[in-house]
């Protein structure tokens, strides 16, 4: 079918041919398609799915043609054939015939029935016969006026016998059908290695939109994980400013209880000194001299009440308590701000874990690697292992296989049970040879150490010493090359450990382990690389 380079051309192609639809049917994902080559893809297979989306349909669809497409491609077709040019025949003398063939020997365009002749006369049988055309000229030689029948490689022209018997007689020539075939057959591989291009980006499409879509139920998934994480600090805020006010409260009524009781004593001693005052007043008027003395006697100590200069109710709130319960909430936020976060934290860097195999042709001859290589544990001996430039001989360590030179990458080691160990990850060029491995980030290595059981530093610049809630069974590794980052994690407990920031990596990184020595079987527990869940 004639093909137009026009952006309509492009809408109305199928994806499979590359042509203008031919009986279009649409499938239920909403592509379409010519009938008869998505009838053929579907050939010899038992899962029918969409040729462009890769969408799989649970039974073979229907097919039915989509008659709105097709007529719209009948009348791009008819618009596209108004612009083709016809040919007329030379020797039809008044209404002319389209021409149907035109002779390279007469130079002359024929209708059906004055070709006839061509047919049936034998010197004109011989001639060359072509598909109509108007620019007839250019299938001659113009120096010979024979026809173009010979094909010049050397020179890459058409020319005619005479040419190729003349000047080109020394150049390979080859009778232009044969060249037409070839260049056909060249056409041919060009557009299926088109088409496979074609195919490729609508994959790549594809591929890009899921990458898309998975995208965004990540980030849907996330933004509900930060929901429900402000969610419940917001719930522990409420409670602890409930907690508070209720503490308010009590203080109040304490305070209020206190008055109460301080009142009714005072009041009770002011009973008691009024009643001393009426005494008072009695003696003082009397006339009996002897009782006056005598009463006086008994009345002229202090009564016994007592000193009300220091006791006071504070009008002010208890701020000390106040205090203490806002530092317990901050510390209550914090904790659990940082529990949240370090769940989603290591939730997040679980999804770039690695398969990790220990490398036995570097290991320290010491060491002793389990068959799959996944575990390692010091033994007592050296076994004889060959010569390598790249194996430790000093340092008890042991690299994986596996080197990254970007993106991002996480693995995890079982540490339980053991009283001494470090890992982290290694630079490919780091000196093997001498106790190098226990060093800052500037000599190619970034590590966490256990010693003594309960001391674990990060080998930074300066060395950290760090001081861990709980002692972790399983530690996850996770490395951002472009953002010069290497995190430790609590695996079991979700808790992040220590990071190197504002590395610069120039070269592959190597997950490494140290087992350290057994220690006369304190120490005997391997290092298990472990598969992340």
């Amino acid at each position: 079918m004639a093909s137009s380079s026009g952006p309509l051309n492009e809408e109305l192609q199928c994806s499979i041919c590359l042509e203008v639809f031919t009986d279009p049917v649409t499938t239920s994902c909403g592509h379409n398609f010519c009938r008869t080559c998505l009838s053929k893809s579907w050939t010899n297979t038992q899962t029918c799915f969409c040729p462009f989306c890769k969408e799989t349909f649970s039974r073979r669809p229907d097919l039915k043609i989509n008659t709105t497409l097709r007529e719209v491609v009948q009348h791009f077709n008819k618009k596209l054939n108004l612009g083709e040019s016809k040919v007329f025949c030379d020797f039809c003398a008044e209404r002319k015939q389209k021409a149907v063939k035109s002779c390279l020997m007469c130079q002359s365009s024929y209708c059906d029935d004055h070709l006839e002749p061509h047919l049936r006369v034998p010197r004109l049988k011989k001639h060359t016969l072509i598909n109509a055309v108007e620019n007839l000229e250019d299938y001659i030689c113009q120096k010979h006026e024979r026809p173009l029948e010979m094909f010049c490689r050397d020179d890459q022209t058409c020319v005619c016998l005479f040419c190729a018997e003349g000047e080109h007689r020394t150049h390979n020539t080859v009778p232009i059908e044969e060249e037409s075939r070839e260049k056909k057959d060249q056409l041919v591989q060009r557009q299926t290695d088109v088409h496979q291009m074609i195919q490729d980006r609508m994959k790549k499409i594809q591929e890009i939109k899921h990458s898309v879509d998975l995208r965004k139920r990540n980030t849907e998934k996330e933004k509900s994980s930060r929901v429900e994480l402000f969610t419940d600090l917001i719930r522990s805020i409420e409670r602890c400013q409930s907690e508070l006010l209720k503490m308010m409260e009590e203080q109040q009524k304490e305070a209020e209880k206190q008055a109460e009781d301080l009142i009714k004593e005072l009041q009770q001693e002011i009973t008691e000194l009024k009643k001393r005052n009426t005494e008072l007043e009695q003696i003082s008027h009397t006339d009996d001299h002897l009782h006056l003395i005598q009463m006086c006697s008994s009345l002229s100590s202090r009564p016994h009440t007592k000193n009300w200069t220091e006791i006071r109710i504070d009008s002010d709130v208890n701020v000390n308590s106040l205090k203490r319960a806002l530092t317990q909430l901050r510390k209550t936020l914090h904790g659990k701000l940082n529990e949240k976060l370090s769940q989603t934290e290591l939730k997040f860097v679980q999804k770039f874990a690695v398969d990790v195999t220990l490398d036995p042709d570097i290991a320290f001859p010491s060491l002793i690697l389990s068959d799959d290589g996944k575990q390692v544990s010091t033994g007592d001996i050296h076994q004889n292992v060959p010569e390598n430039p790249k194996r430790f001989d000093v340092c008890s360590c042991v690299l994986a296989k596996e080197g990254f030179s970007s993106g991002r990458f996480y693995y995890e080691v079982q540490v339980k049970g053991k009283t001494e160990w470090d890992l982290g990850v290694a630079r490919e060029s780091i000196n093997r040879k001498g106790k190098i491995w226990l060093t800052s980030p500037e000599n190619g290595v970034w590590v966490l150490m256990l010693e003594n059981e309960n001391e674990y530093i990060a080998y930074d610049d300066p060395p950290v010493s760090l001081s861990l809630r709980v002692k972790p069974e399983k530690v996850g590794v996770f490395v951002d090359y472009e953002e010069g980052l290497v995190s430790f994690y609590d695996v079991d407990s979700r808790s992040h450990i220590y990071s190197f920031t504002g590395q610069t990596f120039t070269e592959k990184l190597y997950p490494g382990l140290d087992p350290y020595l057994n220690d006369e079987g304190k120490n005997s527990k391997p290092l298990i690389i472990t598969p992340v869940s």
